[in-house]
């Protein structure tokens, strides 16, 4: 069973994802990621963002009015998003632990510097065509690997030139599928216990409560200032990871 501390910390941890969220339309599984590997194991720390990731992408997926137009663009990468989990979460039980949570450390702190710096790379339709299922591919098996669901899906969608709109609710699709497969493949390899489902159920509650704060923080702050600072601060996490799992494995 978890302790009284633990589960406070879980709490508190997904009322700041669910915040993160809120704001800039992505965040939970990240931030959420990013705090708990560094007080539990990476699977329990996967587990546990499951049902808070379902439900508020799901919700984020549903709103807009574009799916269809959506789901006939990209449908063939999110299959491969999708169906690639399974393969990248074998490594939960082949790999240690302390080197997959150093490649956490280093998506994020990739994802981090690329945001940051302003990159961004453009894709026409031909393009879209052959580098879809091969970026659906990766961002599969890395979602398996680390839990991670961003990098380098969300990329992928903002260099096929989505307008705004299109782009949140088509990363609420792919959050989506990539949760339901993680849970699949994590249950299939037994690392979904009984007491991590109710934990994640609980948590619901507190990315909730902190996905409704953060719509309202995004009325009143600059969202490129708040950018800056959530993109800082997990490039900083990030590293952290990286040093903790390196010297774990050492």
């Amino acid at each position: 069973m978890f302790e009284s501390m633990t589960l406070l910390a879980v709490a508190a941890t997904f009322l700041l994802a669910g915040t993160v969220k809120g704001v800039i339309g992505l965040g939970l599984p990240t931030v959420s990621l990013a705090i708990l590997t560094v007080v539990i194991d990476l699977p329990s720390a996967m587990a546990l963002l499951l049902v808070p990731s379902f439900v508020t992408n799901l919700w984020q997926a549903m709103v807009g009015g574009n799916g269809w137009t959506i789901l006939r663009r990209i449908w063939l990468f999110l299959l491969m998003a999708t169906v690639t989990v399974w393969l990248g979460a074998t490594a939960l039980t082949r790999v240690d632990l302390a080197w997959l949570s150093a490649l956490l450390g280093v998506l994020l702190v990739s994802y981090a510097s690329i945001s940051l710096s302003g990159f961004r790379i453009a894709l026409n339709m031909r393009q879209e065509a052959w580098a879809g299922p091969l970026i659906g591919t990766a961002n599969g098996i890395l979602t398996g690997m680390t839990g991670s669901f961003v990098v380098p899906g969300v990329m992928f969608l903002q260099a096929i030139g989505l307008p705004r709109d299109m782009l949140i609710q088509a990363m609420g699709m792919l959050f989506t599928v990539s949760t339901l497969a993680l849970a699949a493949a994590l249950k299939g390899n037994d690392l979904l216990t009984g007491e991590l489902s109710i934990v994640s159920a609980a948590a619901l509650l507190p990315a909730v409560i902190g996905m409704v704060f953060g719509q309202r923080i995004r009325q009143r702050l600059s969202e490129e200032r708040f950018r800056k600072v959530f993109f800082t601060a997990l490039l900083l996490l990030g590293a952290y990871i990286i040093a903790t799992a390196v010297s774990g494995a050492a």
